[in-house]
């Protein structure tokens, strides 16, 4: 068995395995050509290489398209991950961990996105010409491996031993209403829980109470009727501005339309702050592009708490 492993490792030339997992990412000759600036001939010859050295035909070719076989697929799952974390690892060593390059793909939430990492998106790119940056904003919880993210950004993610990283932001959630909404205070709630039209997102469960803090005696409970249910967050600020109701909002995300008298702040509700954490795989190293972007983004946010933007 032994023998066999090392007789695998003799036939593996990893240029030749580089060039099979080139022009399988990129789903063709062609492609894989243009993408790296290797000629087509050369990575013909390199995968033609391979299969006979593996004794395995790893690409069907058609007269117009190529798939991988069973085989084929079988070792690019297994060897991109591995050949991706030596190629970091010999930027890492070749330009000292000090020049920020190539490709950075980072998973952001919708609403964060939206509310700050267009800027900060464009300060990285401005002062790091050489990375070609793509922030995807979306609400679907990735795995920077399987989904070829370098970074994701997370809310109070659940301890994941996969993912290393660190907290960049802390938030709260804020209780704001439309101006003509009458306002919860200790002395409307006096009788009980105070009952109020509420925007909710679709996943409120249907018994919540808010509890808004006080800034003097006791805790103010406050029972949402709901009038509308939306699955986004961005929605339900609209749906407030509009005047549906009150809701619970982050503070990222109203903090100018309260300091523009365009939304009331009853104040913040009784829980824990929200954090946020820039997350990437264990398994990878921490290359000098990511250090770069985690450095510009908390530049951003120097005391770790979000400021409406200056």
């Amino acid at each position: 068995m032994k023998q066999t492993i090392l007789k695998m490792e003799h036939l593996m030339d990893l240029q030749a395995l580089s060039d099979f997992n080139l022009v399988a990412t990129h789903g063709g000759i062609g492609r894989a050509s243009r993408a790296s600036g290797r000629s087509k001939a050369t990575l013909s010859r390199k995968v033609a290489e391979l299969e006979q050295n593996l004794g395995v035909r790893l690409i069907e070719r058609g007269s117009q398209s190529l798939r991988l076989t069973e085989e084929g697929r079988a070792l690019h799952e297994r060897t991109c991950g591995p050949l991706d974390e030596i190629a970091e690892a010999r930027e890492a060593v070749v330009l000292g961990a000090s020049t920020p390059r190539g490709r950075l793909r980072v998973s952001i939430p919708v609403v964060i996105a939206h509310m700050a990492f267009g800027r900060i998106g464009a300060r990285f790119a401005l002062t790091y010409p050489d990375v070609q940056l793509e922030i995807v904003a979306e609400d679907r919880k990735v795995d920077p491996v399987e989904d070829d993210y370098d970074l994701v950004i997370r809310v109070d993610p659940a301890p994941d031993d996969r993912l290393v990283g660190r907290r960049f932001l802390n938030d709260e959630r804020l209780i704001v209403a439309p101006t003509d909404l009458p306002r919860a205070t200790s002395h409307s709630a006096a009788m009980g829980e105070l009952a109020v039209r509420a925007v909710v997102l679709t996943t409120t469960p249907p018994d919540i109470t808010w509890r808004l803090r006080a800034n003097q005696g006791s805790d103010i409970f406050i029972k949402p009727e709901p009038v509308l249910r939306l699955s986004s967050l961005l929605m339900v600020r609209d749906a407030v501005l509009a005047g549906a109701g009150a809701a619970v909002l982050p503070k990222m995300l109203v903090a100018d339309d309260v300091a523009a008298g365009r939304l009331v702040l009853w104040g913040p509700v009784s829980e824990p702050p929200v954090e946020l954490w820039a997350l990437q795989s264990s398994r990878r190293l921490v290359g000098a592009k990511v250090r770069a972007f985690l450095n510009v983004v908390e530049k951003s946010f120097p005391d770790r708490a979000f400021l409406p933007p200056a």
